[in-house]
């Protein structure tokens, strides 16, 4: 037609240029069999995600699922160091590059697992290390899994749309923490969610509160919880608070988060579950 300007998208003619809509979607690695996809995400950092990046893994698991973590916080991975993975490395041949497992068998990818030091820096730019994220989906061979945890940066820059554009992300589960901004930083990371066509399957809410050791008292350290409006706002029904526990965090750091006991994400494991039905 002579008045075509070339966008589809605002035409409803049925043409036979019209364009069909682009995939981004990156297949597997031909010996990956990966069920269900769910990104871990924020809007801010320091808010506790690859905690409970690491503890919904854990949990699954413990289920009876085959877990697995696509370490994609490229620039700030500590996957690894939760895990307590500090000397192995990932291999690759011919085939493919090769997971690492944990003690209770939980297959992780990430840059840390590639780097000669934990402690090098990672300093590559935007597009580099998308690509890298992609390269753990494509190139990385995850055999059968049940549900893989993506443990994605803060924000809604480069990583987190690529892995929205390039993964079949089944769903998101937001993290935060108890402060007056938390209704913005939901707000951005459920909106990018819903501009992917990627539901929202839960928010948990880190650090929620103090819980005495004596008196059992729960106190608000960072002020009252607003979670539950929050979540009202945005339709999030499964709501999960995790309290401030210097066992937990301790855990981490010492490489033993698969020994946690706690059923503060029960509720969000629920969730996930219901999504291989």
């Amino acid at each position: 037609m002579s008045e075509c300007t070339h966008d589809c998208s605002t035409c409803s003619q049925n043409c036979s240029d019209r364009a069909k809509p682009q995939s981004f979607l990156e297949k597997p690695h031909e010996l990956s069999n990966i069920k269900k996809v769910i990104g871990i995400v924020s809007g801010k950092g320091g808010v506790g995600k690859s905690m409970v990046t690491s503890l919904m893994a854990v949990s699954m698991k413990r289920r009876g699922y085959n877990t697995a973590i696509l370490d994609a916080d490229i620039t700030g991975p500590s996957i690894p160091k939760a895990f307590g993975i500090n000397k192995e490395k990932a291999v690759g041949d011919n085939v493919g590059i090769y997971p690492v497992k944990t003690k209770t068998g939980i297959n992780v990818m990430s840059v840390n697992l590639l780097l000669p030091d934990e402690t090098d820096p990672v300093v590559w730019r935007g597009p580099v290390i998308a690509n890298a994220v992609k390269q753990f989906w494509t190139d990385v061979i995850w055999n059968d899994v049940d549900f893989m945890f993506v443990d994605m940066p803060p924000g809604t820059g480069d990583v987190p749309l690529t892995v929205f554009q390039s993964l079949p992300v089944d769903g998101i589960i937001v993290v935060t923490s108890p402060q007056e901004l938390v209704s913005m930083i939901v707000g951005k990371a459920v909106k990018m969610a819903s501009m992917m066509n990627v539901p929202v399957l839960g928010i948990v809410e880190n650090m929620s509160y103090f819980e005495c050791p004596d008196c059992k008292k729960q106190h608000s350290i960072f002020g009252e919880s607003h979670i539950e409006e929050v979540a009202q706002q945005y339709g999030i029904k499964t709501i999960s608070k995790m309290p401030i526990n210097p066992r937990l965090s301790a855990g981490c750091d010492e490489g033993l988060i698969e020994l946690f006991d706690g059923s503060w994400l029960d509720n969000m494991a629920d969730v996930i579950e219901n999504t291989a039905k």
